[in-house]
Order: C-alpha cells, then sequence, then structure tokens
C-alpha cells in the first residue's frame, strides 16, 4: 500500500450548478477533518479518534488512511459531488457498494477566514517539499547551469571520420583554383576564305 498522508486534496462540483470546490482533510491536536471550501466559504467537520472509529467501522474501512483512498479515487473517477445547504454541505462519495458521504457546517467569518490561512499554508508547504523531493541534490546549481547552456547550442552529427565542408562550385568557377574563373577555350577568329580572290 502507497505511503499516505493525513493532508488530501481533491476538486468536486456541485451537481446543479456545476461550481467547483474544493474539498481536503488534515488532522491537527489528534483530530481529524474533513473540510469543504469554494475560496470563500468554509464547511467542515471534524473527527476525534472514537467518532473516526465508529465512522470507519461503519462505512467498513480499517484506517483513515483508507479512506482518503477512497476520496481520492472517487474523485478521480467523478464519483463525489457536493449538496450545499443554508448552514452545511453535504460531501456525497459513493465508492463502489460503501457510501462515505459525509455532512459538513458551515464555518462562521473569522474562523472561516483562519480555516482558508491554514488551508494556504499548508498547501504552499507540500508544493515546498514536492519539489525538494523532485530536485537532484548531487548537482551543484553551476554544473546545472553549464549543463542547460549546452542544450540550447545545436549539436553535432557523429560519425566515424573527420567532417568535411563541402562548398558549393558557382558555375563557371575554376575546379583547381576555386578563386578564380574558367578560363574559356579561344574559338579562333572565323576567316571567310571566299574574298580573298
Amino acid at each position: 500500500m502507497e505511503d499516505v498522508k493525513p493532508s488530501s486534496y481533491c476538486t468536486v462540483l456541485d451537481g446543479k450548478s456545476q461550481s467547483k470546490y474544493l474539498c481536503y482533510t488534515h488532522r491537527r491536536n489528534a483530530l481529524f477533518y474533513i473540510c469543504l471550501t469554494d475560496a470563500a466559504d468554509v464547511w467542515s467537520t471534524e473527527y476525534t479518534e472514537d467518532t473516526l472509529k465508529e465512522f470507519r467501522k461503519k462505512v467498513a474501512l480499517k484506517s483513515t488512511e483508507d479512506y482518503i483512498l477512497k476520496l481520492r479515487s472517487a474523485c478521480v473517477t467523478g464519483d463525489v459531488s457536493v449538496v450545499v445547504h443554508d448552514t452545511g454541505a453535504e460531501l456525497q462519495v459513493s465508492s463502489g457498494s460503501v457510501d462515505l458521504s459525509v455532512s459538513l457546517s458551515r464555518l462562521q467569518g473569522p474562523q472561516a477566514t483562519e480555516e482558508l490561512k491554514e488551508l494556504l499554508f499548508r498547501m504552499a508547504d507540500s508544493l515546498t517539499q514536492l519539489d525538494s523531493k523532485v530536485r537532484t541534490p548531487a548537482l551543484s546549481p553551476l554544473k546545472n547551469h553549464q549543463r542547460n547552456h549546452t542544450e540550447f547550442e545545436p549539436r553535432q552529427q557523429q560519425s566515424c571520420g573527420p567532417s568535411v565542408t563541402v562548398k558549393r562550385r558557382a558555375p563557371g568557377a575554376s575546379l583547381i583554383n576555386p578563386g578564380t574563373k574558367k578560363k574559356m577555350q579561344a574559338t579562333g577568329v572565323a576567316f571567310d576564305e571566299a574574298d580573298d580572290d
């Protein structure tokens, strides 16, 4: 099984309005949160270890990571939708025969602002970590710069013998002495022999 972090992000659609929402999960202070936002409003539900165990039993999952994997795969296949109400939202997740749907409550004013701020920085941190994993630390910036510089230069063709540049010869140019024109063979002067009488 792949290594799954308790933080996860995916986009979901409201079935009626076709509006996009960001669904995400995270842990804070021994609580597990499932949240939803449209970048203006935030809906959230929290689970303690006990309520999380009950939820996992209800949906027949062994661990929180299993729920995150199911949520991710449902997002990829388009089996997740959102229904927004006045005071809350329903995250409808259907994964096979198991209904993984969750009810979320709308966060108010400063609480929603704080949640969005934390979300932004969590996402930035995860992008920074991903970026540092992708880079290869073995290359120094100077070597990397030199390598990239040569990538834009034309490549020389590799051949067994020495490469010879062939110039096209202009019409009338001498083959032996390329800077001069060929001298035309003298044709002589044509005399009219009939005029000699």
